[in-house]
C-alpha cells in the first residue's frame, strides 16, 4: 500500500512540474492541435486547383472542346497562351500544366495520322505533377475518342467492373493523415515527456532529493510512467474528438474504449523508452538527437507512412518486433475497419510482451544509474 501511496504522490508532482514548463505545456497542446490539423489538410495525394493552360495552334472544332474539359475541383479554368509565352510563364509558376495542340490536330485524327500532344510540366511538385498527368492523358484520351466516335455513350464492355472503396469511399486524405499524425505525435510526445522528466531531474537536483527518500526505482519509474502516460492519453483524447472527429470529421468505426486500451498499452512501452533514453543521455542535447533518431525509425517502420507489405521480407521480419508496428496496425483495425478485440488480440499481446520487457530492462538501467549517483 505504501508503494502505490509513493507513486500516486510523484505522479502528482511530475504533472505539476509539467504544468509549471509553460513551454513544454505549450508544446504538448500544439502537438494535439494545430499540429495535427496542419498535417491533415495541409497535405494531400489528391489534385486540387492544379493551375493549367493550353496553347490551341489548330482552333478546330475539336481543339476549342478541350478548354471545357478541365473543371474545379481537380483543375482551374484552363488560360489560353501563346507558345512563346510557356517557357516564361512556367518559370514564374504561374502554371503546373500546359497542354500544347499542334496545328492541324484535328484534319490529323480525322484521317488516321495519330499527331501528339505535348504536355509541359512543372514537377517541382513531384507528386501532384504525377498524379496531374494522369488525370490529363484520361481526360483528353476520352474527350478525343468520344468526338471521333460522334457520340459520348460507351459501348457495353463484356466485363463490369464495379469498384468499391471500403472504409474511406470518397478516397479523402484528411481521415487518414489525421490518424496518423495522432499515432505519431502520441510516439514522440511520450517519449519527449517521460526523457525530458528524467534528464530535468539530474540537472536541477531533485534526483538527489528522491534519493535520500525511502523510495525505490521502481517507484521512481512507475510516476513517471503513469503520469506522463496520463497527460497524452488526455492530449490524445483531445486529438481524437476535437480535431479529427469533430473538425475533420473522420469517422470512427470501432469502439473507442478499445482503442484507448490499446493506446495504454503501448504508453507503457513509449514511456519505457522514454526512460531508458533519459537514463543514458548526459545532457538535453544528447537525448534530442537520440530522440530523433529513435522517433524517425519507429514511425518510418511502423506502417504508417508506407505500408509494412512494401518493405523487403528481413525487414518486415525486424518490424515485428517494434510495438510501433503494432500500434498502427491496431489503430487501423479498429477506427477504419471497425474490428473487435478478436481482431487485435494479438497485436496487443505483443505490445504487451514487449513493453513489460523493455521496462523491467529501463527500470534495471535506471536503477543502476540511480545506486552510482547514490
Amino acid at each position: 500500500m505504501g508503494t502505490l501511496t509513493n507513486i500516486f504522490w510523484l505522479g502528482l508532482k511530475e504533472i505539476r512540474s509539467l504544468l509549471s514548463d509553460k513551454v513544454m505545456l505549450l508544446f504538448v497542446i500544439y502537438a494535439f492541435t494545430m499540429a495535427i490539423y496542419i498535417q491533415a489538410t495541409g497535405t494531400s495525394n489528391d489534385v486540387n486547383n492544379a493551375s493549367i493552360a493550353i496553347v490551341d495552334e489548330d482552333n478546330s472544332a475539336l481543339s476549342k472542346e478541350l478548354f471545357t474539359v478541365f473543371y474545379p475541383p481537380r483543375f482551374q479554368a484552363p488560360q489560353k497562351i501563346g507558345a512563346n509565352e510557356i517557357e516564361d510563364l512556367m518559370d514564374k509558376g504561374l502554371f503546373m500544366f500546359v497542354v500544347v495542340i499542334p496545328p492541324r490536330f484535328e484534319e490529323d485524327l480525322r484521317f488516321g495520322r495519330n499527331p501528339e500532344i505535348q504536355i509541359d510540366i512543372d514537377a517541382t511538385a513531384m507528386q501532384q505533377a504525377g498524379i496531374g498527368t494522369n488525370y490529363i492523358k484520361n481526360i483528353l484520351s476520352k474527350r478525343i475518342s468520344n468526338f471521333l466516335k460522334r457520340t459520348d455513350q460507351e459501348p457495353s464492355a463484356p466485363v463490369n467492373l464495379i469498384i468499391r472503396k471500403l472504409f474511406n469511399p470518397n478516397g479523402l486524405s484528411t481521415w487518414f493523415l489525421s490518424v496518423v499524425a495522432i499515432i505519431n505525435q502520441v510516439t514522440l510526445l511520450t517519449i519527449v515527456l517521460t526523457g525530458a522528466a528524467v534528464i530535468r531531474e539530474r540537472e536541477h537536483g531533485t534526483l538527489e532529493h528522491l534519493l535520500v527518500m525511502p523510495l525505490t526505482a521502481f517507484e521512481i519509474a512507475m510516476a513517471k510512467v503513469w503520469a506522463n502516460g496520463l497527460v497524452i492519453l488526455t492530449a490524445a483524447a483531445i486529438a481524437l474528438f476535437g480535431v479529427a472527429e469533430m473538425a475533420l470529421k473522420v469517422p470512427f468505426a470501432g469502439s473507442h474504449l478499445l482503442w484507448f486500451f490499446g493506446v495504454i498499452l503501448y504508453l507503457f512501452f513509449a514511456t519505457a523508452l522514454g526512460i531508458f533514453l533519459g537514463t543514458i543521455s548526459r545532457s538535453m542535447a544528447q537525448f534530442a538527437l537520440l530522440n530523433i533518431l529513435v522517433v524517425l525509425v519507429l514511425q518510418l517502420l511502423s506502417g504508417g507512412s508506407t505500408p509494412v507489405e512494401s518493405q523487403p521480407e528481413w525487414l518486415q521480419n525486424i518490424t515485428f518486433f517494434l510495438p510501433s508496428r503494432h500500434f498502427v496496425s491496431f489503430s487501423q483495425i479498429i477506427i477504419y475497419r471497425g474490428g473487435g478485440l478478436s481482431a487485435v488480440w494479438s497485436q496487443f499481446l505483443m505490445v504487451s510482451a514487449i513493453g513489460l520487457g523493455f521496462f523491467m530492462y529501463s527500470l534495471a538501467l535506471f536503477r543502476k544509474s540511480i545506486a552510482v549517483t547514490k
